[in-house]
């Protein structure tokens, strides 16, 4: 089952700190929903332990993370592999910074995914609503970092 993402966050701060934050294990294991474990397996690339509900049904899944086509402070790709009791999911998304006229960082983006497995038995409208909640989990948290603000 195919999955797409995408959106824009504003944070009023410059894009140099933002694109730090996108690269430290640290700041996205507290940030990602359901991440236990961020283990680093190589450059900019990561073993994930998470565990997540989907709908009524939990589990664990054991993953890996990479991040890639890096272009400081303006553009990253990160990229997903993982599968556990649920099923199995890969993906990828970009994500580029930009400042306003203003000052404020601008990061849009944009990705798509492929889940497959038990979890995509719950169908396609309950996943893009539980992505989209994850997505704004993690945003929530990412923000927190950083700014210190929800």
């Amino acid at each position: 089952m195919k999955l797409d993402i995408g959106g824009e966050e504003t944070f009023p701060m410059a894009a140099e700190p933002l694109w730090t934050a996108l690269n430290d294990p640290a700041v996205l294991k507290k940030c990602i929903p359901g991440c236990q474990d961020m283990i680093a397996v190589g450059d900019d690339r990561y073993k994930l332990i998470l565990a997540l509900r989907v709908a009524s049904v939990g589990g664990t899944f054991e993953g890996e993370i990479v991040l890639s086509d890096k272009i400081a402070p303006a553009r990253c790709r990160v990229s997903v592999t993982g599968s556990g009791t649920l099923g199995h999911g890969e993906g990828s998304a970009t994500f580029s910074l930009a400042s306003d006229a203003n000052g404020a960082a601008i990061m849009r983006y944009a990705g798509e995914g492929e889940i497959g497995g038990l979890v995509a038995g719950v169908g396609q409208r309950v996943l893009k609503g539980v992505a989209k909640h994850l997505v704004g989990q993690f945003f929530k948290a990412f923000r927190r970092e950083v700014t210190g603000v929800v």
